[in-house]
C-alpha cells in the first residue's frame, strides 16, 4: 500500500504548529506580574515572621517613655512611739514627701538612645521584610518553572504522539520495522513519568508558598512572565547597597544610640538632685500654742559621685560597643561585596544562556521539521528526529530556567539593595 503523503505533511504542519506554541509566537499570553504584586501584598500582611519583627519594634518605642521619666517621687510615714516633747507640743508623726532630679540632660540623652535604638529596629523589620519579598519572588519563580515544564512536556508528549501517528501510518504501510512505533512509545511512557514528578514537585512548591504567604486560596499562575534587566553597573550596585542596606542602617543607628549612651554614661557622672519636704504633726501639750499644731520642713540634697572609676568604665564601655559595632559593619560590607559580586555573575549567566537557548530552539526547530518531513517521505532519520525532539524539550526547559534564573538574581540584588 502506498503511503498517504498529504496525510503525512498535514501531521508535520500540525506538529510544527505545536512547536510554534512552545516558542510563545502565538498571542493571548496572560501576564503574571499582577499575580506576583497580589502575593507580595498577602505576604506582607499575613507572614508570622514579619508580624514578629513589626510588634518587636513596636516594644522598642515603648522603652522611650521609660527611660525619660523621672524616677518615682517617695513618701515616708513615721510614727513616734514615744512621742517627743518640744517647746510646742509632743511628735506624733511625720509625713516625708522627696522627688529625684537627675543631672541636667541625662534624661534627655536616655530617651535619645531608646528613640534611636528603636528606629534601628525598625531597620531590622524593613530587612526582614525585603528578605520575605526575595523569598516569595524566588519561591514564586520556582512555581512558575515548574508549571512551564508541566506545559512545555505536555506539548513534548503531544509531538511524540504526533510521531507516533506518521510511524503507525508507516508500519501499516511496511515501510519500516514496528520498532519505531515502540522507541517511541517509550518516550512517551518516559515524558509521563516525568510529568507525574512535575506535578507532584508543583503541589509541593504551592504548599510550601501558601504557608509563605499565609493564604489557603488557590496560587494562580499566569502563562508569561515579564522580563525586566538591571540597569545599574555593578559598581552603582554596591554604592546603593553600602546606602541604602537595612542591616548596614541598623548598624548606623546603633552607633548613634551608642553615642547618645556614652553622653548618659558621662552624665551618670554627676551629681543628683533630691527635692523633699518633711510634714511633722505636733499634739497638744501643757505648752501649747495655738496654730502651731505642725511643723513643715523643705529639704534639698544631692549625690556625690565621688568613686570615678566606675564612670569612667562606663564610658569606655561604649567606647568598645562602638568600635565593634564599626569592625562588625566593615565585615558586613566585604560579605555584602561578596554575596553581589556571585549574585551578578549568576545574573550575567543567565542572560548568556537565555541568547543561547534562545538560538538553539530557533535551530533544532527548524531541524525538526526538516528531519520529520525526510522521514515522512523517505523512511530515513528516524533516530535523529527523536533526538531533536529530546533537544528541543531540554533547550525550551533550559530557557525557562535561564529566565527565571535571572528574575531570582534581579530579585536578590534589589533585597541587598533594600528594596
Amino acid at each position: 500500500m502506498k503511503p498517504n503523503k498529504s496525510r503525512y505533511q498535514t501531521i508535520a504542519k500540525s506538529a510544527m504548529s505545536i512547536l510554534l506554541i512552545l516558542l510563545g509566537w502565538t498571542g493571548g499570553n496572560i501576564q503574571a506580574q499582577d499575580n506576583l504584586d497580589h502575593y507580595l501584598t498577602l505576604a506582607a500582611e499575613n507572614n508570622p515572621a514579619l508580624k514578629a519583627a513589626f510588634n518587636k519594634y513596636m516594644a522598642a518605642l515603648e522603652k522611650a517613655p521609660q527611660v525619660s521619666a523621672l524616677p518615682d517621687p517617695q513618701i515616708a510615714f513615721a510614727y513616734f512611739i514615744q512621742p517627743v516633747e518640744t517647746r510646742v507640743g509632743p511628735q506624733e508623726f511625720k509625713i516625708s514627701a522627696s522627688q529625684m532630679f537627675p543631672w541636667f540632660g541625662t534624661l534627655q540623652a536616655r530617651e535619645n538612645a531608646a528613640i534611636t535604638n528603636a528606629k534601628a529596629q525598625y531597620e531590622i523589620f524593613e530587612q526582614q521584610k525585603s528578605k520575605l519579598f526575595q523569598e516569595v519572588k524566588a519561591n514564586w519563580y520556582n512555581i512558575y518553572f515548574n508549571k512551564k515544564a508541566i506545559d512545555i512536556t505536555w506539548e513534548n508528549m503531544s509531538i511524540l504522539q504526533s510521531f507516533q501517528r506518521v510511524a503507525t501510518a508507516k508500519v501499516e504501510a511496511g515501510k519500516v520495522s514496528a520498532a519505531d512505533q515502540y522507541r517511541i512509545e517509550m518516550e512517551v511512557n518516559d515524558l509521563e513519568n516525568e510529568l507525574a514528578q512535575l506535578k507532584d514537585t508543583q503541589s509541593l512548591l504551592t504548599t510550601n508558598f501558601k504557608n509563605l504567604i499565609g493564604t489557603t486560596s488557590e496560587i494562580s499562575v499566569g502563562d508569561t512572565i515579564i522580563s525586566t534587566d538591571l540597569l545599574l553597573s555593578k559598581e552603582a550596585i554596591m554604592d546603593s547597597i553600602k546606602a541604602k542596606n537595612h542591616v548596614l542602617l541598623s548598624m548606623d543607628l546603633k552607633t548613634s544610640a551608642l553615642d547618645y549612651q556614652k553622653e548618659t554614661a558621662k552624665k551618670a557622672g554627676g551629681p543628683n538632685f533630691n527635692i523633699g519636704i518633711d510634714y511633722t504633726f505636733i499634739g497638744k501639750g501643757e505648752n501649747n500654742l495655738s496654730g502651731k499644731d505642725a511643723i513643715l520642713f523643705p529639704k534639698i540634697g544631692f549625690s556625690i559621685p565621688l568613686y570615678r572609676k566606675k564612670y569612667k568604665s562606663m564610658v569606655q564601655e561604649v567606647i568598645y560597643e562602638q568600635e565593634s559595632v564599626t569592625n562588625n559593619k566593615s565585615n558586613q560590607i566585604n560579605i555584602l561585596e561578596n554575596i553581589l559580586e556571585k549574585s551578578y555573575n549568576e545574573m550575567t549567566d543567565a542572560e548568556r544562556r537565555l541568547t543561547l537557548f534562545n538560538k538553539q530552539i530557533l535551530l533544532s526547530s527548524k531541524s525538526l521539521r526538516i528531519i520529520e518531513t525526510e522521514y515522512a517521505n523517505q523512511n530515513s532519520n528516524f533516530e535523529e528526529m527523536l533526538r531533536m525532539q529530546k533537544r528541543m524539550l531540554k533547550y525550551q526547559l533550559e530557557l525557562e530556567k535561564a529566565r527565571t534564573d535571572k528574575l531570582a538574581s534581579i530579585a536578590f540584588i534589589n533585597y541587598l539593595m533594600g528594596k
